[in-house]
């Protein structure tokens, strides 16, 4: 009984799927199979499978491998292929070996550049995290949106009132401020404009604290729960921060060290060299561009404060870990913020040495969620 092994590329779109299917032979030209185009059915798929069978012989052996782009789908089409026991895979689509410079670019080509990485391995495979993982991932990215609406609604404020001549004269946002919010007078419906952003801010502003007590909630399952307390530990990072890294990393321990780990994040340095010169750019920005923003936002909370000193929500963080674990939080701590300052005092930017404390960051959470402690 021979075994034939075939490679389906598949170019996923909200209203179609085009499929391709080859055979690789080494040393020889691919074999494609078949292309069709179908609705956006996992079914499909798998009468395009059975037709190909029922083509080349019910007497031989199959392995049939299909593949897919990241997009957006995200994991529903290779979830319903894997219950119906099809191996599938989903590609960076970064990652790909595909070839460069072609001005003709169809749904078919694209199909067919899928196959040919998944028959040759000029592909990465995509995390494909657990079904609670990815649920609690969407709720916090949900929580997430709802935060970037009450940012716009709090800059629209302003804006109105400045466009009518008033400005607040100290920190805005504050109890102070929102109390001369409520207290200025405008014209009857300059006050009722006013009125509905105000309206619009309370209720946003409500929600993302309930939304916020829920992730805490969220936080204290069981599979999280001692996770979520070790990254406690150290600075800038919350309850909302650490579950998002542990639920969109999944297995820490894919990545063998912490460095590439960061640098799946986006946050290593980019380099443009040629010949003898050589020149470092900025951070890559490539990979989980949600984890990304978060460890820039708690560097930014890092770099504050006094070297050593610990405040008493930290304290409180910490309480209940183990002494190893607190003694290696201490530690980065310590350095982070040691080494933001001495960055600084060299005429360092001050969102590139942030970036350089984020990406730091990363290796020690790396090392923490990996037992991979130091001291």
């Amino acid at each position: 009984m021979n075994t034939i092994v075939i490679k389906i590329g598949m170019d996923v779109h909200s209203v179609n799927y085009t499929l391709c299917a080859m055979t690789p032979i080494l040393g020889a030209e691919d074999c494609v199979l078949a292309t069709v185009q179908v609705a956006p059915d996992h079914k499909n798929v798998l009468s395009f499978i059975e037709n190909l069978k029922d083509k080349l012989g019910r007497e031989n052996k199959y392995d049939v491998q299909c593949g897919y782009e990241a997009g957006c789908l995200g994991y529903s089409l290779y979830r319903s292929l894997k219950a119906a026991g099809v191996k599938c895979v989903i590609l960076a689509p970064t990652k790909m070996l595909a070839e460069r410079g072609k001005r003709v670019k169809t749904d078919v080509r694209d199909a067919l550049v899928i196959a040919q990485c998944l028959a040759y391995g000029g592909y990465h495979a995509v995390y494909v995290p657990s079904e609670d993982d990815n649920s609690v991932k969407e709720y916090l990215r949900m929580r997430d949106d709802h935060q970037n609406a009450l940012k716009r609604i709090k800059q629209q404020i302003n804006a109105f009132l400045l466009r009518l001549g008033y400005c607040f004269p100290g920190t805005k946002w504050t109890k102070k401020h929102r109390d001369w919010l409520k207290n200025v007078k405008l014209s009857e419906l300059n006050q009722e404009t006013l009125t509905e952003y105000l309206v619009t801010f309370e209720e946003l502003d409500s929600k993302i604290e309930r939304l916020d007590q829920r992730i805490k909630e969220l936080a204290g399952r069981f599979q999280y729960v001692k996770k979520v307390k070790r990254l406690g530990c150290f600075l800038g990072i919350s309850v909302h921060t650490a579950l998002s890294l542990i639920v969109e990393t999944g297995d820490f321990s894919r990545f063998a060290k912490g460095n590439i780990y960061a640098a799946y994040l986006g946050l290593a340095p980019g380099e443009h060299s040629s010949g003898n010169h050589t020149l470092r750019t900025g951070i890559s920005k490539a990979g989980n561009t949600h984890l990304r923003r978060l460890l820039i936002e708690s560097g930014h909370g890092i770099c504050k404060g006094r070297i050593g000193v610990k405040s008493k929500e930290l304290r409180a963080r910490q309480n209940g870990n183990p002494p190893e674990v607190i003694a290696y939080a201490d530690k980065a701590n310590e350095r982070l913020r040691r080494r933001y300052y001495k960055m600084t005092r060299k005429g360092k930017k001050r969102n590139v040495a942030v970036a350089a404390i984020a990406r730091e960051l990363a290796c020690f959470a790396w090392g923490m969620m990996t037992d991979a402690i130091r001291l």
